[in-house]
Parts: structure tokens; C-alpha cells; sequence
């Protein structure tokens, strides 16, 4: 079996927190924003199985709502966010999705 289809280690309990953290700030913007993709996004949710679609836009969300960019004043411009998102957490989020079989 070549890396590609080896099975993901299970998420730590820490990784687990920061992705339930960043999902439910992504499902409650995505209901201001279009309320049926955001139904859809938590039924899959709960169920333990996110529709590739929302995969997706989970994905780009996280990666556009990085807000601890390491930048100062100088270097960058400020993100505003509801919740704070690191380079990290980012990745977390990615990983837990490639793990669950979704192609990012």
C-alpha cells in the first residue's frame, strides 16, 4: 500500500476541539450568507460526514480567515475575525479533512 492510501492517524483531542471550534464559526457565517449550503454543511456535520461541497468551502474559509499571520503593522494588513485562526490551525482543519477522504 503506498502512502497515498494509508489510513490517517486519528485526530488528537486538541486537533478535535480546534476543528469543532472552527466549524461551528464557519456554520453559523455560512447561515448568514446562504442558509440552505449551511443546512446542508450541519446535517452532515452531526451525521459525522461533511458533503464534498462543504468540504470545500470549509477549506477555503479557514485558509481565508487566517488571522495570526505573524505579520506587524508594517508587514501586512490586519484580519479582522470572529475567531482567532492560525497558520496552524489551518493546516489542522486541512489534515482533518484529508482524513476524513476529502480532496482539498
Amino acid at each position: 500500500m503506498n502512502s497515498e492510501h494509508q489510513q490517517q492517524p486519528a485526530p488528537s483531542s486538541e486537533e478535535r476541539r480546534t476543528v469543532e471550534r472552527l466549524v461551528e464559526a464557519w456554520l453559523e457565517e455560512t447561515e448568514r450568507h446562504d442558509r440552505a449550503a449551511a443546512r446542508e454543511a450541519r446535517t452532515g456535520w452531526e451525521r459525522g460526514a461533511l458533503p464534498d461541497r462543504s468540504a470545500l468551502d470549509l477549506a477555503h474559509w479557514v485558509t481565508a480567515r487566517v488571522t495570526d499571520t505573524a505579520f506587524n503593522e508594517d508587514e501586512g494588513p490586519h484580519v479582522e475575525g470572529a475567531v482567532r485562526i492560525t497558520p496552524a490551525d489551518k493546516e489542522t482543519v486541512h489534515r482533518w479533512l484529508t482524513g476524513q477522504g476529502h480532496r482539498i
